[in-house]
């Protein structure tokens, strides 16, 4: 299967209607697929993608009601309806597709485990509704950002400890230099707490941290209230979304000139809490992209030479990252708001599109050789019932040869074999441990006296070089005396003749 990237986006209706979600091809902009019925907001969409033989899925809460949409890849129809404790202002799931966490307007977070449904912890966690939530790249912790202008960092090992589900949630630290609500949390690569983070906030700010030491290393400052962020996978730069449909590229190092003359790159900002950096966007006009509509969806391209910005009137652009540069736009949304954006693969289990390298011989459907990753129905109370049987729906992918077999062959000696081996006892017999201990003795042997004879090579080399230099030293102060008592006794037969000649 040739790799391919595509754009997964969502839309909102911004009159009374439905929106849907969609797959487009980034080079063409044609439409692959599409999920109608569902209207979800802005942060309230979250995609797994098809990975490990499983194929993924699509979760979209609902605006105005207490239901989340499931959809996955191989059908353009909605999977799964699930009714949810209350309405979600906003959802996160994790790399891997394990556990799905919801914000509502009133600071509450529920942490769901996808495979069982089982509710792991709800707890309070701001005092204003909660804006965003996203999970680090190595899933091992959870940032939520919310109305009360604080953005709380909670360790998922602590929400998944089962000794501390009656007790009061504590973040593992907390950011809380901005002013006003937070708009947008991006995380940069690594892994949790040795990880920076950018937030951006409707106080025309955007910091960034670093949470293994929990500081605040550069404030940057905006004229324009800051809504959405989009950095760059290597951290070299991001791309900041105004209000007014201005996006600003900030870099993160810039060339330098030492007083020899050598150019070098530094990073820019980490001196801390101090240290803002202004950016006006009259200054920086070559750094700058003009929109023209409010952009409501952000993102980079999975090489992060492309940026990909939605606008409120459903219009997707396509911006070159080097020379700013409009591609191409996507206008099959007008209408509707563009309230999701994100570049993927192509799955390979796609509704119309199934293209897997598994062989043309293959008896079975081909999307059916791809098994959809299980979601279940999300838990609306906590039941320590459910949580104490822990009964996770996992359903193992189907291995194909290239001519379309399965690896169903497992012969009576091989199992046998194999199984001998796995229960093979730890500790060998007092027999088998006498013979390698035996053999063992010989091999020490065998390495002394080695160790040894080298040994005496290297004292008889260094016994040869010392009665070298010793011999070289004794002679070299026999010449020295032989020539000292030839100078006086010149001396001494000069003075005699001179004596005797008289004066």
């Amino acid at each position: 299967m040739n790799l391919q990237e595509i754009i997964l986006c969502a839309t909102a209706p911004i009159t009374p209607g439905t929106g849907s979600i969609a797959l487009h091809d980034i080079q063409t902009g044609s439409t692959l697929a599409t999920f109608k019925q569902t209207s979800a907001q802005r942060n309230c969409t979250a995609v797994v993608t098809s990975q490990d033989g499983q194929g993924g899925f699509m979760l979209a809460a609902q605006a105005e009601k207490s239901i989340m949409n499931v959809y996955n890849f191989q059908k353009d129809q909605l999977a799964l309806k699930i009714v949810l404790p209350e309405k979600l202002s906003c959802i996160a799931v994790d790399a891997r597709g394990d556990y799905c966490a919801g914000g509502t307007s009133q600071g509450r977070i529920y942490l769901w485990e996808v495979g069982s449904g089982i509710i792991f912890h709800a707890w309070d966690a701001h005092y204003r509704q909660v804006n965003v939530l996203r999970f680090t790249p190595d899933s091992a912790a959870l940032l939520s950002g919310s109305e009360d202008a604080s953005v709380n960092v909670w360790s998922m090992a602590r929400l998944l400890d089962n000794t501390s589900q009656n007790d009061l949630m504590s973040p593992y630290c907390t950011l809380t230099d901005h002013t006003l609500p937070i708009t947008d949390i991006s995380c940069g690569v690594g892994v949790f707490p040795q990880i920076r983070v950018l937030t951006s906030s409707v106080d025309h700010s955007v910091k960034l941290w670093d949470l293994s030491s929990n500081t605040l290393l550069t404030t940057f400052q905006f004229t324009h209230t800051i809504s959405l962020v989009a950095w760059d996978v290597t951290e070299r730069l991001f791309f900041a979304a105004a209000d007014n449909g201005l996006i600003q590229q900030v870099n993160l190092f810039r060339q330098r000139e030492d007083k020899f003359s050598r150019t070098g790159m530094e990073a820019v900002g980490g001196a801390g809490v101090t240290d803002i950096i202004r950016i006006d966007p009259e200054q920086s006009t070559k750094r700058s992209i003009s929109v023209g509509q409010p952009v409501t969806a952000l993102t980079l391209s999975l090489t992060s030479s492309l940026l990909l910005a939605g606008t409120i009137d459903g219009h997707i652009h396509v911006y070159d990252v080097a020379s700013h540069q409009l591609l191409r736009s996507i206008t099959t949304h007008k209408g509707l708001s563009i309230t999701h954006l994100r570049t993927m693969l192509k799955p390979p289990d796609l509704v119309g599109h199934v293209s897997l390298s598994l062989g043309a011989g293959a008896s079975a459907d081909a999307k059916d050789s791809v098994p959809v990753r299980p979601v279940a129905a999300f838990q609306r109370m906590q039941d320590p019932k459910a949580r104490e049987a822990h009964e996770v729906a996992r359903q193992l992918p189907v291995q194909l040869t290239r001519s379309g077999e399965t690896f169903i062959s497992y012969s009576t000696e091989e199992m046998l074999r194999d199984h001998a081996v796995f229960i093979k006892p730890d500790t060998p017999s007092s027999q088998d441990s006498g013979v390698s201990l035996h053999v063992r003795v010989n091999e020490l042997e065998t390495e002394v006296a080695k160790l040894r004879q080298q040994l005496g090579k290297a004292k008889g080399i260094n016994d040869a070089m010392w009665d070298a230099m010793v011999r070289k030293a004794v002679t070299d102060e026999q010449e020295k005396a032989e020539n000292d008592d030839a100078e006086g006794e010149v001396k001494t037969d000069d003075n005699e003749s001179r004596r005797k000649r008289g004066p």
